[in-house]
């Protein structure tokens, strides 16, 4: 059994985190494991910046959003030794076991380091809930409330002003938060990453509506919904094409576009509302608490069996353990299912 324990929070924060972090520090106290942090992600593993984590840190911090350890985005993969580096940076601080908490990202570095003799265990979180072999994860249930809260204040000003509201929601490479909080804001139109639009077709919807008396539209889109009939067909728009460490570019300004798009073919007054991180900051949801608070538990549970290499996911209702290279091997895309309950409720 190790007798200290690290644990770090890497790539985008969001509601949960600090949650995780108090479930796993409480679990592991009462077996006189001492638990340390790991400052702002996997960039803390390489410069060896840490703080303690005990009682008196973890105190209080279950309702806050963020989390207390800071994150980062850097990638040791792509620093020279960076792996090797990180493995004896944790060996130095006396660091025999690892809970990493994070998505697709995070969890692909600790599944590599697992292969390097890393003692790691996961915890899953994304506000995007496109990470393999977990039901859910934690920051989702808040990112999906405080975009149907926007829906629903956009909707009374969308229908005192005859406009059309284009509500721009984060997701990459997944439309879970986009049909979700369009389907639970009573959006007209829903634009996902998983199936490039048509803009003929959100035209056709909004001139539907005011056809028969509804003079206001609200359209959801995804920050990585694609274009499918325009000239540069799945055509991403992107505020920043340089990429960060793990290859992504910086998404943003579709809600833009469509926008202009929609007055130029319509000539109804058209707005846009650009939601950003304004989802995945602030309090987490009581769902998201629990969910983060199982989490850590399980995760800890891990590592006292010595059960390494794997992560805690959630399977129906129940939390099981999976290995980390099923978490990581492909993202989750939206239920068809879903979508097709949200495509009822268009125009």
């Amino acid at each position: 059994m190790p007798k200290r324990v690290g644990i770090l929070t890497g790539g985008g924060d969001c509601p949960g985190l600090n949650a995780a972090i108090r479930a796993v520090v409480r679990r592991l106290l009462p077996e006189n494991i001492e638990t340390i942090g790991i400052l702002k992600g996997w960039k803390g593993a390489l410069e060896k910046e840490t703080m303690p984590l005990g009682v008196d840190e973890v105190a209080g911090i279950l309702p806050r959003g963020g989390t207390i350890l800071r994150t980062s985005r850097t990638n040791p993969l792509k620093h020279d030794g960076g792996l090797e580096k990180t493995v004896k940076n944790l060996e130095g601080l006396g660091i025999e076991a690892l809970v990493a908490i994070g998505g697709e990202d995070t969890l692909g570095v600790a599944s590599k380091l697992f292969e390097a003799g890393v003692k790691v265990v996961g915890i899953p979180k994304t506000i995007d809930n496109d990470l393999s072999g977990t039901d859910m994860t934690f920051g989702f249930d808040t990112a999906v409330s405080i975009a149907t809260e926007a829906i629903d204040r956009i909707h009374t000003t969308a229908e005192s002003h005859d406009r059309v509201m284009v509500v721009e929601v984060m997701g990459r490479y997944t439309g879970w938060i986009a049909a979700y909080s369009g389907i639970a804001g009573g959006a007209d139109a829903i634009l996902i990453p998983e199936e490039p639009f048509s803009l003929e077709e959100v035209v056709r919807i909004v001139k539907k509506r005011h056809e028969r008396g509804r003079d206001f539209s609200i359209v959801v889109v995804a920050e990585g919904a694609k274009f499918g009939d325009v000239a540069e067909k799945n055509m991403l728009v992107v505020q920043d094409a340089r990429m960060d460490e793990f290859g992504h570019v910086k998404l943003g300004g579709i809600g833009n576009v469509l926008a202009r798009e929609i007055e130029d073919q319509t000539g109804y007054e058209t707005r846009v509302t650009v939601l950003g991180h304004i989802q995945r900051g602030g309090t987490p949801t009581a769902f998201d608490r629990v969910l983060a608070t199982r989490f850590g538990v399980f995760a800890a549970g891990l590592v006292l069996d010595g059960k390494f290499g794997h992560m805690a996911a959630l399977r129906g209702m129940q939390i099981a353990d999976i290995p980390l290279k099923e978490a990581t091997g492909q993202v989750k895309k939206l239920d068809k299912k879903i979508f097709e309950v949200a495509k009822v409720f268009f125009g």
